[in-house]
């Protein structure tokens, strides 16, 4: 995937992009090569920290995004086939927010730039509403609305394990927002470490 390809899907993005995660329209209109220049200049030791945040090899992080993607793209085609789409829902939103925030959006957070676009993004994506998302995802607190325009999901709001779980809804504009942001992040991060 290039990062020319990966600037265009995003654009589609734009509005979202400015007001949700607080970006310029400068880093929008090249969002995946903002974030790699981002990346690819931080300092060797904050790298370090990217790559050492797990036991696995990044070369081993960029195979399952680039399987992964490989696998969207075959699922994408199939049509009308419910099984197939649910396998998919469930494959994209593990890889997307339980699977990527754990190798690279949280530490991505602490090591960026400040008010990099790197950090800006990161910071969407390990925050309320998406880290709420993430943990009902790793937790099997979510199921499809009724219309299967978007996700019930349960998860507390905050680090207390006391405090009660609350419901929560993504439409499925918000969710392909959101993935696509997570997907575009970690791609420009593993490639450029």
């Amino acid at each position: 995937m290039t990062w020319q390809h990966l600037d265009s899907q995003m654009k589609q993005w734009s509005s979202r992009l400015v007001t949700d995660v607080k970006l310029s329209p400068e880093a929008v209109s090249c969002l995946a090569s903002t974030i790699a220049i981002d990346v690819r200049f931080l300092p060797i030791e904050e790298k370090e920290k990217i790559k050492q945040t797990s036991p696995i090899q990044l070369k081993y992080r960029l195979d399952e995004l680039r399987a992964f993607q490989a696998f969207m793209d075959q699922a994408g085609s199939v049509r009308n086939n419910p099984a197939v789409t649910r396998g998919q829902v469930i494959v994209q939103n593990y890889i997307c927010f339980v699977y990527l925030p754990e190798s690279c959006f949280r530490v991505l957070e602490k090591v960026a730039g400040s008010g990099s676009a790197a950090k800006k993004c990161a910071r969407f994506l390990s925050n309320n509403p998406v880290r709420a998302f993430r943990n009902a995802i790793a937790h099997g607190n979510w199921t499809y609305r009724d219309d299967y325009r978007g996700i019930v999901y349960w998860a507390r709001k905050g680090g207390d394990k006391d405090e009660p779980i609350v419901r929560w809804e993504v439409d499925q504009e918000s969710l392909d927002f959101w993935q696509q942001l997570a997907r575009c992040v970690a791609y420009a991060t593993f490639e450029n470490l």
